[in-house]
């Protein structure tokens, strides 16, 4: 069922490749019990995996080939924004907060918000999308489900998206909204003392770079940085070269420079980039946040992500590292049913669910 594309069409799934929600579930799950190699050459992708990837390639003939620039910027995030409509419950409420000193107003949305004798855990979470696409409304049906598994409050923040308003723009408002989230946290149900931050791609890379902010500016603790195949290393595709087979599927090498050097404002692999801005990049990861961090082997990340659980390791920071074979770049949105993707899933909440009942309320 190959086809050639328009380029609005090729933009429209890299936007939904971008944030891992690359083929609606109902078509995930109807894929070919066989795999085309001649769309996928490699053996190395899960077994389980070959055959929604030979799927999706399959509907999006030369999706590899698609060439990301600002030009495509609009297609790119009209993908990105299409996901399932939130359910009635849990309530999700949508908020106008302060940004800090010199920023606008930032968007967060709220779900499972409630004022309760018993306060809940909160997580505050960073969607995906390079950088550059994602919203976070977009996520409140995936982030609906997480709720009732953990009883928990969590907040989604709308932060500014690049090459519009680069670095520092995007932190200062996830900063904004970890603030208010741990200032407001009686008001919203929620216990401030087991806050956990949480993204996807380049949600986890907001989310490490996060928890550095929060280190350094030591006003708000967390109790766990949830870091979900994160974009952590602007060098990944650009002075730093992986073998073909890395990064092959979903998220590029192209992609990725395309992603990071619109948020940097410089060149993807520049010698100098702005501090704070690339986790993989700060001097010190000592005293951060325990972490849990997953990837599939065979995603762009995997090096990179890899090498920043060992720099916690070494740091003597409390993380998990899960490594799933044969797993390409949102593997969990694109085959949701396959085994990998549910023990993938059940891994990180694992992960909350021994963070939040580990820490009393102060």
């Amino acid at each position: 069922m190959s086809a050639v594309l328009t380029r609005r069409q090729f933009a429209f799934a890299s936007g939904a490749a971008a944030i891992g929600l690359v083929i609606p579930t109902s078509e995930a799950t109807s894929c070919p019990a066989t795999l085309d190699r001649s769309i996928i050459p490699s053996d190395l992708v899960n077994p389980e995996l070959r055959a929604p990837l030979s799927a999706f390639l399959g509907r999006f003939a030369g999706f590899d080939e698609f060439t990301w620039s600002n030009k495509e910027l609009p297609t790119i995030r009209a993908g990105a924004s299409k996901t399932a409509p939130p359910l009635a419950t849990p309530t999700h409420i949508e908020r106008v907060i302060p940004g800090l000193k010199g920023s606008p107003p930032v968007r967060v949305y709220v779900i499972n918000a409630a004022g309760h004798k018993d306060l809940k855990p909160a997580i505050l979470h960073m969607h995906g999308g390079g950088y550059i696409a994602g919203t976070a409304a977009g996520s409140i049906r995936p982030l609906q489900d997480v709720a009732k598994e953990h009883d928990c409050v969590i907040v989604t923040v709308d932060y500014r998206l690049a090459p519009e308003a680069r670095f520092p723009a995007s932190l200062n408002d996830n900063y904004a909204a970890l603030r208010w989230l741990y200032d407001n946290a009686a008001e919203l149900g929620a216990d401030r003392h087991r806050i956990a931050i949480m993204g996807e791609s380049a949600g986890g890379g907001h989310a490490a770079e996060l928890a550095i902010a929060a280190r350094d500016r030591g006003e708000v603790p967390i109790l766990l940085q949830v870091l979900i195949y994160p974009m952590l290393d602007d060098r990944t595709g650009s002075s730093r070269k992986l073998p073909p087979y890395i990064g092959k599927y979903m998220w590029t090498a192209q992609a990725n420079r395309f992603g990071w050097s619109s948020l940097l404002g410089v060149p993807a692999g520049s010698a100098r980039v702005p501090a704070g801005a690339v986790p993989a990049r700060v001097k010190s990861v000592a005293r951060l946040a325990p972490a849990f961090i997953g990837v599939g082997s065979i995603d762009l990340f995997a090096e990179e992500d890899i090498e920043y659980a060992k720099r916690l390791i070494l740091a003597g920071v409390p993380t998990e590292l899960l490594v799933v074979p044969g797993a390409f770049h949102g593997f969990n949105g694109l085959a949701p049913h396959a085994g990998v993707s549910k023990e993938f899933d059940a891994a990180w909440n694992t992960a909350l669910r021994r963070a939040f009942v580990s820490k009393p309320t102060a």
